[in-house]
């Protein structure tokens, strides 16, 4: 289960090539420009100028997905990291999704969304809810 992490991204909407980029970074771990460039331009449709894969990593660390530094390993290449996991990242956006929608602030319009679930929506909001009931008891127990 994914924990929600203390840290989270000063801003969390993405572009669909910082979305794109970012995905890159995830997989390879720590990145140079040049590897995220050869990695678009692996895919022989695509166009994308290495200055832009470099706006498009600085616009991230300024949003606070990566942290950018030097390593001297690495010349004059600055090395790029990502500060939150894939899976941090989906639970921090399904966490902001989940409180836009409960801050309705209708129960009335609340009631009927859950009432038109279907029965395998219905049935993972139980197992949801089961998991809230255990996490909560094991919270009381360790205070």
């Amino acid at each position: 289960m994914s924990i929600l992490p203390n840290y989270r991204p000063k801003k969390l909407s993405l572009g669909s090539l910082e979305r794109e980029i970012l995905e890159i970074v995830w997989q390879l771990g720590t990145v140079t420009v040049k590897d995220v460039h050869e990695k678009i331009l692996s895919d022989p449709d695509r166009e994308l100028a290495y200055t832009s894969v470099t706006t498009v990593l600085r616009r991230l660390t300024e949003k606070g997905w990566l942290t950018c530094y030097k390593e001297k390993k690495q010349g004059r290449a600055f090395l790029w990291k990502a500060l939150v996991s894939k899976e941090q990242a989906q639970a921090i956006q399904a966490y902001e999704k989940l409180n836009q929608f409960l801050a309705i602030s209708n129960p009335d319009i609340v009631a009927a969304f859950a009432d038109s679930l279907d029965t395998t929506s219905v049935e993972q909001l139980d197992k949801i809810a089961t998991k809230l009931k255990l996490l909560r008891q094991k919270r009381q127990e360790e205070q």
